[in-house]
C-alpha cells in the first residue's frame, strides 16, 4: 500500500495523543491513499500500528453516511473474522481500527479467477457473520439522491432521467430478496489480501460506510462494475460464490450493478456540487454513467430482466 508521511495540523496532533494506541511516542504518521469521505492516517508507534479514520469535514450528511451505523458495522464484520478490529471509537470525530498486513487489491488483480476465488470466499464469511443494525437498498438510495440533487440544484448528467421508468421494471425482475450483512461498496481498493496465518493468503475487507443488510448479488454485481471487468468474469465470481454455476443470478447481479453504476453516479453530482475535497468527482460519476447509459441502450437489458425470473430450482 503507497503511504506517504503526514502533515498533522496541531489539532490532529492532539486528537492522536488522546487516543490510548496511538499517544505513545516515537511514532510515525502516514497519510494512506484513497479516502474520498475520510482522512486515514497510519500510525506506527511502540504499541503497533493502526488506521485512524477521520471523517471528512461535512460528516457524509448529503451522501447518508452514518457514523453509528459505521462503527457498529466494523465491529460485526470484525466478529465475522472479516474486517479489521474496532480499537477506539469518538463518536463525531472518527474512528481507529488495527492494520491489517497486507495489500490493496487492484483491478487488475481482479481479472484472476483465483483471486476472485479468494474475494467471493471473503464474501461469504462476511454475509454468514452478524447481522448488521441498519439495511442498504440502492434503489431507495438512488431515489434520495435524485432528490438531494434537484433540491441543491446540483449536475445531472444528460438523459439521467430518460431511464427512469426502466427502474421499477429492474426491481420487479429482481423479485424478493433476502438480505445478509454487506460492504455494498466492494471497489478493489477496499479488499486487502493478507497472510492467512498458515502460508497461504485470503482476502479481508475494509470501509464500511455504506454498509447494511442486503441482497448478496448487489455485492457481487458491485465488485464486478466496479473493476469494469469483462461479462465473463461475473460468471466466475458468481459460481465461486454460490459453488456452483447459477445463470439466474449472474442476470441479478448485472441488474444490481446496473443500478449500482445509475445510483453512484449520482453520489459524484452531489460530491462534485459539495465536497471541499481537490477531487474531479464528476468525471469519476461519468465513467459509471457512461457504462450504465451503454447497459441502458444495449441489446442485453430485456434478456436480463427475464433471466431474472427464476425457475425456483435456481437459487
Amino acid at each position: 500500500m503507497e503511504v506517504r508521511s503526514a502533515v498533522l495540523d496541531p489539532v490532529t496532533d492532539a486528537l492522536l495523543d488522546s487516543i490510548p494506541c496511538t499517544s505513545r511516542r516515537p511514532r510515525t504518521v502516514e497519510e494512506l491513499p484513497g479516502g474520498l469521505t475520510n482522512r486515514n492516517l497510519k500510525v506506527t508507534n511502540p504499541d503497533g500500528c493502526c488506521v485512524v479514520r477521520i471523517p471528512a469535514q461535512d460528516g457524509g450528511g448529503l451522501l447518508g453516511i452514518d457514523r453509528d451505523h459505521e462503527y457498529a458495522n466494523s465491529v460485526a464484520a470484525a466478529a465475522a473474522g472479516v474486517g479489521a478490529r474496532v480499537l477506539h471509537r469518538r463518536p463525531g470525530v472518527g474512528l481507529t481500527v488495527e492494520y491489517l498486513p497486507g495489500r490493496p487489491l487492484t483491478d487488475g488483480d481482479l481479472h484472476d479467477s483465483a483471486v476472485l476465488g479468494l474475494v467471493a470466499a471473503a464474501c461469504r464469511r462476511l454475509h454468514a457473520g452478524p447481522r448488521f443494525v441498519n439495511d442498504f437498498d440502492m434503489f431507495a438510495v438512488q431515489a434520495r439522491y435524485r432528490r438531494i440533487v434537484a433540491e441543491h440544484g446540483f449536475r445531472l448528467p444528460p438523459r439521467y432521467d430518460e431511464f427512469a421508468p426502466l427502474v421499477p421494471r429492474i426491481r420487479a425482475a429482481l423479485g424478493p430478496r433476502v438480505t445478509a450483512p454487506c460492504n455494498n461498496d466492494l471497489l478493489a481498493a477496499n479488499l486487502l489480501l493478507c497472510p492467512d496465518g498458515s502460508g497461504g493468503e485470503r482476502v479481508r475487507i475494509i470501509d464500511f460506510e455504506y454498509s447494511g443488510n442486503n441482497d448478496p448479488c448487489f455485492e457481487l454485481g458491485n465488485i464486478w462494475s466496479e473493476a469494469a471487468l469483462p461479462a465473463p468474469l461475473l460468471d466466475v465470481l458468481v459460481a465461486a460464490y454460490f459453488g456452483r454455476p447459477c445463470p439466474r443470478q449472474v442476470a441479478r447481479a448485472r441488474l444490481f450493478a446496473l443500478m449500482a453504476k445509475y445510483g453512484w453516479t449520482l453520489w459524484a453530482s452531489i460530491q462534485d456540487g459539495s465536497s471541499p475535497l481537490h477531487f474531479d468527482f464528476w468525471s469519476w460519476g461519468m465513467e459509471k454513467y457512461d457504462r450504465a447509459v451503454a447497459e441502458f441502450d444495449g441489446p442485453d437489458l430485456e434478456h436480463l430482466l427475464t433471466a431474472a425470473h427464476p425457475p425456483d430450482r435456481d437459487l
